[in-house]
Formats: C-alpha cells, structure tokens, sequence
C-alpha cells in the first residue's frame, strides 16, 4: 500500500527559530515559557511562549513586507524551512497543495488598527485589517512559496492543524496530490489572552499539565509545517523521509462549546480511529505527544481516555506544551514536528514541572529526556474547542 511520506518539517516556536534549535532546547529541557513582551495588556504577569523576534525582524528575514501579519511571518518562516529539509528540487514540477490552519489569522494587525479607529472614527491604517480573514495568511505563504496547486484554511480550533495533516494525508492518499505542505500558524494577541482569561483557564505560573496541582494552560505562538509526499515522490527525488503518516482519526463529543467530556469520548473515539487506520495496537505506540494543556477538564478527559484505550501498559507520553505554551491552532503542526523528531531522534521529551499524579487515573508522564529507544510508533494528540477531537499517527520508515 501506497504511504504518505514525511519529507520536510520546520518549526518556530517560544524554544527555537528551526527545527534544531527547538531539539536542542527539548534535550536541554530549556523551556521557552516567559514574560509578554509584545504588547501591553491588562494580564502582563501571566506567562507565555513568546517569539522573541519583532515582526521586523522576522520580515527582514523573509524579505517580505512588514505589513504582514505576525501570522503570516510565522507561517512563512516555518513552511519555507520544512520545503528546504525535504530535498525536493522543484515544487512547480509536482502537483503541489498547500493546507494551512489558523484561528487567530490576522486579529493582531486588526487590534491595532481598532487602537487608533475607536478614537478616532477618521483614523487607522486600512492596510493593518485587510488580511484580517484566516484565509489570507494561506494565501500569502501560498504564493511566496510558489504553490499554485489546491490550496484551502483549516479552522477547528486547537485541533486545526492534524486536520490539515489528515486532508493532506487524504489527498495524497487519493493521488489528487503528489506533494501537500501541511501546518499552521497562529501568533500571541489581545483577543485571545483575554479571552482564555475570562474562561479563567490561563495560569499564573508556567503550566503543569498532568499533575494533581495543575492550575491552567500558559497561550504560546509560532508555526509547524510538514512536506507530505507520495511514492513516486520520494522514488523520483531520491529522498530518505524518516517517517510516515501511518494512521489519524477525528471524532467531536460536541459535549460543550469550550471543555471535553469529563470520560473523554471524543479523545478516546479519535485515538482509536487512528490506530485502527494505522493497523497498530495500542503496545505499538512507543510515545504520545499528549494534548496536555494543564487545565482541569482537558487532563482529566485525555488521561482518562488514555487509560481507557491503553489500559495500565500506556507508553511513555508528555505534553511539550511545558516548553512552548498552547499554540491554538499551530500547536498539532509544532508538536508533529516533535514527533518526528522523537522518531529520527529515538528519544522522549519530558513533561515539565510534572510532580505528583492525578488521583483520578495516576498516569505518570516522562520527567526527563531519554535517548536511545525503540520509537518507531508516534501518536500525537490534538483537541479542540466544541469537542473536535483529533490524534494521528507517525510510524518509522
């Protein structure tokens, strides 16, 4: 049977501008959860996973212009580095579609517009709301990056982005595709940090998800793309891909607009879709890359779903979300990312801060880095608002 093949992968994130900076920050178990710096808010103590680059900057880099969302820079950035680690030589000589996910979109370009306009009816830069949609940043990356092909936006939320991974994976799979890059973006605004604050699931400390004293989830930015390749891809080109999407599945509970059910239906249901597609067991996942968010409801109900799929012989598994914060919608794409580095790597990354276990299932998450191990089965774990539950699969080539 035909495999989807991983050829490329790039990342920015609170740990790291690249791929490697982000593995050596995971090794290092150097978190990148620390003080706003962006902008000013009313909630300025609360932690976060902060880029620490201007817009500026990071247009500088591009070499494209400033007016772009912070979105969009992010984007860009990490998709032209998973387009350069896949060792593809011509993207316009495949059929070549490009999925990305976002929630945020343009909404930080859009806030300072409305800083000068709900003064002043007459003032504010109309250059700042233009690419307000979500769609836009697609667009934009689209182009830069050359993809003329299929294109589309994926928003479910914080599952957005193995959404994008699985409709990619699917139109390869259906060969309406040869190559689909695959991720998402999503960058740090008032909006949002307001938002989850009044749902009064953000923590005053940097989180720990997992553990019994757990508080909330610390908002983090940044961008993860992969390359998805055919076949006849890797034959042509020559590659050498690590891995591949060997099973995904997504369910929604719609238990509640904002919080999973309590027995974690949806989680359950979504692992195992993607391990019956993959042909896997459950004593085949060596390591989940949990969801893991630290907040009351969401550890509860993945954990709890965890020990029902996996029983008391669960993998090792943490959340990574203790170095780079909740990406929202980048965070399935930056955590596939690390997926495929636990497999190219054969190592597990620790869940920090982790102290004392949950009453409720006991589940014990890996404290430390561990090289050396048989990983050849990935699974990782990305769950959404309205209860859009979605969890895919890396296996070793």
């Amino acid at each position: 049977m035909s495999r989807v093949h991983v050829a490329g992968a790039g990342q920015i994130s609170a740990i790291g501008h690249s791929v490697l900076e982000a593995f050596r920050a995971l090794k290092n178990e150097k978190t990148g959860i620390g003080s706003l710096t962006l902008f000013k808010s009313h909630h300025q103590a609360l932690p976060v996973g902060e880029v620490k680059l201007s817009d500026a900057a990071l247009a500088d880099a591009l070499s494209i212009s400033k007016n772009n969302s912070r979105t969009t820079l992010f984007g860009l950035h990490a998709a032209r580095e998973a387009v350069q680690n896949s060792g593809i030589s011509d993207l316009k000589k495949w059929r070549t579609a490009f999925i990305s996910a976002t929630t945020v979109g343009g909404m930080d370009r859009t806030e300072n517009f409305f800083t000068d306009y709900s003064l002043n009816s007459a003032k504010g830069k109309l250059r700042d709301v233009v690419h307000h949609a979500c769609g836009s940043s697609t667009d934009i990356i689209a182009n830069a990056l050359g993809v003329n092909g299929f294109r589309t936006t994926v928003n479910t939320a914080c599952s957005s982005l193995v959404n994008s991974i699985m409709l990619g994976a699917r139109l390869i799979k259906a060969s309406l595709a040869d190559i689909v890059i695959a991720g998402g973006t999503d960058a740090l605004t008032k909006f949002t940090l307001n938002g989850f604050n009044s749902l009064m699931i953000l923590d005053k400390e940097p989180c720990k998800p997992f553990d019994a004293g757990r508080n909330g989830l610390n908002l983090g930015e940044g961008a993860g793309f992969l390359v998805l390749v055919s076949d006849r891809v890797v034959e042509t080109e020559k590659l050498n891909p690590v891995g591949h999407v060997s099973g995904f599945g997504n369910s929604t509970d719609a238990y509640h607009q904002t919080a999973s059910s309590p027995e974690g239906r949806g989680s359950y249901s979504a692992m195992k879709i993607a391990l019956a597609m993959s042909g896997l067991s459950g004593g085949d996942i060596d390591y989940i890359n949990l969801h893991g968010t630290g907040t009351l409801n969401n550890d509860l109900s993945e954990g709890t779903a965890v020990k029902r799929l996996f029983g008391e012989n669960a993998p090792r598994l943490s959340s990574t979300k203790t170095f780079t914060g909740h990406t929202l919608g980048a965070s399935g794409g930056i955590e596939a990312v690390f997926s495929m580095l636990a497999i190219e790597n054969q190592c597990v990354f620790p869940n920090l801060r982790f102290q004392n276990s949950m009453p409720e299932h006991e589940l014990a998450p890996q404290i430390s880095f561990e090289q050396e191990l048989p990983i050849h089965h990935v699974m990782s774990n990305s769950f959404g608002f309205g209860g859009n539950c979605s969890s895919v699969i890396f296996s070793k080539n």
